[in-house]
């Protein structure tokens, strides 16, 4: 027997079948109790064709999730070849939603519940309950109906920039006065939300577009090889966008052991990366193999890129695939990191020393006759290394510690118990910050460390008798962004070879290593550096002027030469750019308190300047005298000019009154496509005001009326949006009296 509804737009000809069914002519006929029906006909009826219980019931959703759609160009994610719907954190995406009614805002509630992960938990926001909202406030998940047509709902959805990234099972639960109704979960309406690199309040925020299109959305790249005077480039095929691939990278994520620290942060998600591409103690995606004996599975040499190797690790159900080396291990932690939306590079070191002992040195030891102790030469320095650098803010180090970072998937050394590596700063490498995490000391070791020749004494002792300090960490290179041609990054991961800044950051690091006194200590330490900004009176627009404070403790003379430069730093930490760099020498007389006047010019930062027009200042110098070495980091930010507003008029409920509106442009140029934003509660809803052009220097007045509906005292506020200035404010207080 079958039946059917007498809805064809509801059930489109489907059946509900019931096998060795009585005979009869109607449901209550025969042997088969209403209830028991009920169970099979009402989720496919509306309530005038059931029970009519008045309950709002789903019918269907529409995730808009087609390549070419809304939803997918705006979130760089239509090249993704997947049928799903991959959006990233931080922006909206848009939902249709079908009702067995109309939707009543009044009465009618509705919000989504989604899941992530096997044990979905709210206090991990792996469980999170979306409701409707009237305004967005874009810090926390919150839905908003932007459009209603008869039954349908168009409902546009937020998620926050701190949102846990990977998939996302949705359920739709309605609430009436007659009851409640849940939609479960569809696999076809998983959602899967990516890091999103276009938000700026994303931890992985990058703001140069060329530079998006490279690390983000590049799905080929080239890899480097050979030696520092033989560099050879193979092509390989990233493929993050690839039928499968984000499947893969997502189970990557469900099979670590590791992740119980939260998915939000991009810090947590490349350090389980780094450890889940290679297999020793986690059965990740990679096993290594250096023996050049490759039975039983694939020769490293063979493979061209990634796509293969993460199709078959998550076929087979998480099975190590068979081999691979630095290039490959590289190759595929490029790409799951690019597919779940973090901004990522290749990147090979020439001459990279391995250090075993942390002892920040690449030792070599010999017996008393000069023949190699091979038990204790456990340190080597490979031709060449490939490893990774991943775009984000350090929120967990200071300020400065953001931009690149290195991640290696390569097994060689253990960090914390798993083979992993990372991520660590290259700022911190670069200056022997090796106390910051992650493996500072390993990475900072194989671009930087000294080959030490050590002998054994007759003693037993071992003396030093050879120190090379130009062996390590050569034409450092990656890929160029919108080309194939190589770029020589060395410069961001040491100091000029040589230079005394470099061999301050060698001599930093070491004091941190295992063997601390490989390096003259400082004779004395009577030298102290302090740093002192003019903050108050520090404006843009303005040449900004530092101070060093130069202190001799000693009664003898000392003579300081002073490493100084400045940069532009956004305000989570990351560094966009140099702008000045200089060596300063300072003599001292005994007891002498010295200031040196430092000045950075306008015209040098001017271009430069992002939000909050931050800056970081890095000292670094040397006592020629005694040896000591001075070094001090410094951030400071200049001010901006406010907006000054004031009320003209008695502050009256219901009597028209007026605001004047005073600002003057403190910059040497042309204020370009300036907005003005005021807005007050009880006083006027938001209101843009575009005003144009602001020339140089010069100072604009506007009146703007308004009619306040609350008494009492309420604030007027103001803000001015353009590209040549940011953090310009402005708040006038109004008491309201009642009319």
């Amino acid at each position: 027997m079958i039946y059917t509804t007498s809805t064809p737009s509801l059930l489109q000809s489907k059946y509900v079948r019931m096998s060795a069914a009585p005979t009869g002519t109607c449901p209550n006929e025969g042997r088969f109790p209403s209830a028991t029906l009920n169970a099979f006909v009402e989720p496919l009826l509306t309530p005038n064709e059931g029970k009519n219980d008045g309950r709002l019931l789903v019918l269907s959703i529409d995730l808009l999730k087609s390549k070419t759609g809304q939803n997918r160009l705006e979130h760089h994610t239509d090249r993704y070849q997947s049928d799903d719907l991959v959006v990233r954190r931080g922006q909206g995406f848009q939902m249709w939603i079908e009702f067995s009614r109309a939707f009543e805002p009044k009465s009618d509630k509705l919000h989504l519940e989604l899941r992530l992960g096997p044990i979905p938990m709210f206090s991990r926001d792996t469980l999170v309950t979306v409701r409707l909202v009237e305004k967005f406030e874009n810090t926390k998940w919150e839905a908003k109906i932007i459009e209603q047509k008869d039954t349908r709902i168009k409902v546009c959805v937020n998620s926050p920039p701190t949102a846990p990234i990977g998939r996302y099972k949705l359920n739709l639960i309605t609430w009436t006065p007659k009851g409640s109704h849940t939609y479960k979960h569809k696999p076809e309406n998983d959602l899967y939300l990516l890091f999103n690199p276009w938000c700026k309040d994303d931890a992985v925020f990058m703001d140069n577009e060329d530079e998006r299109n490279e690390y983000v959305l590049n799905d080929v790249g080239v890899l480097y090889y050979g030696n520092d005077s033989q560099i050879g480039e193979r092509n390989w095929i990233f493929g993050q966008f690839a039928d499968g691939v984000l499947a893969a990278c997502l189970f990557i994520l469900e099979k670590s052991q590791a992740l119980n620290t939260g998915r939000r942060n991009p810090v947590n998600i490349a350090r389980v990366v780094s450890a889940m591409v290679n297999s020793p103690d986690d059965q990740g995606v990679l096993e290594g193999n250096w023996s050049s004996n490759y039975a039983n599975g694939t020769s490293p040499l063979l493979w061209n890129g990634s796509v293969e190797i993460l199709r078959q690790y998550h076929k087979s159900g998480g099975k190590p695939v068979k081999y691979g080396q630095c290039w490959v291990f590289s190759g595929v932690t490029n790409t799951v990191l690019r597919c779940l939306g973090i901004p990522t590079r290749s990147v090979t070191n020439f001459s990279s020393a391995h250090d075993t002992d942390v002892s920040l040195t690449t030792d070599v030891y010999f017996d008393e006759k000069m023949n190699p102790i091979e038990k204790l030469n456990n340190d080597s320095i490979w031709n060449f290394h490939v490893w990774n650098e991943c775009w984000m803010a350090r929120s967990d180090l200071p300020d400065g510690m953001g931009g690149w970072q290195v991640v290696d998937a390569t097994p060689q050394e253990t960090s914390q118990g798993i083979f992993c590596c990372g991520p660590i700063p290259l700022a911190a490498i670069r200056d022997g910050l090796v106390y910051m995490k992650y493996d500072a000391p390993f990475v900072f070791a194989e671009v930087n460390s000294d080959r030490i020749v050590w002998q054994r004494q007759s003693n037993g002792t071992f003396t030093q008798i050879s120190c090379e300090k130009n062996v390590v960490g050569k034409n450092i290179s990656t890929k160029a962004v919108g080309s194939d041609l190589r770029v020589d990054i060395t410069h961001l991961y040491k100091h000029p070879e040589g230079s005394e800044a470099e061999r301050i950051a060698v001599e930093t690091a070491s004091s941190y290593g295992s063997r601390p006194n490989t390096y003259p200590c400082a004779v004395d330490k009577d030298v102290t550096l302090a740093v002192t900004v003019d903050e108050v009176g520090q404006w843009v627009g303005e040449d900004a002027r530092l101070s060093f404070i130069v202190n001799n403790g000693s009664s003898e003379t000392r003579s300081i030469k002073l490493y100084c430069q400045v940069a532009i730093m956004y305000y989570t930490g990351v560094l966009k750019g140099t702008v000045k760099k200089e060596e300063i020498s300072v003599k001292l007389n005994p007891k002498e308190v010295k200031t040196q006047v430092w000045t950075v010019p306008y015209d040098q930062y001017k271009d430069q300047l992002v939000d909050h027009s931050s800056l970081m200042l890095t000292v670094l110098g040397r006592v020629t005298e005694t040896k000591q070495v001075l070094a001090i980091r410094h951030s400071f930010r200049l001010r901006t000019p406010d907006i000054i507003l004031t009320p003209v008029g008695d502050a009256v409920v219901g009597t028209e009154m007026a605001v004047k509106i005073t600002f003057k442009n403190p910059l040497s140029r042309v204020l370009k496509n300036v907005t003005l934003r005021i807005q007050g509660l009880g006083l006027l809803k938001v209101k843009d005001i575009r005003y144009g052009d602001i020339g140089s220097l010069k100072t604009i007045t506007l009146t703007e009326k308004f009619t306040p509906n609350l008494s009492g005292l309420r604030k007027l506020l103001a803000s001015l949006d353009c590209q040549q200035l940011t953090q310009v404010h402005g708040v006038a207080d109004i008491l309201v009296k009642e009319k």
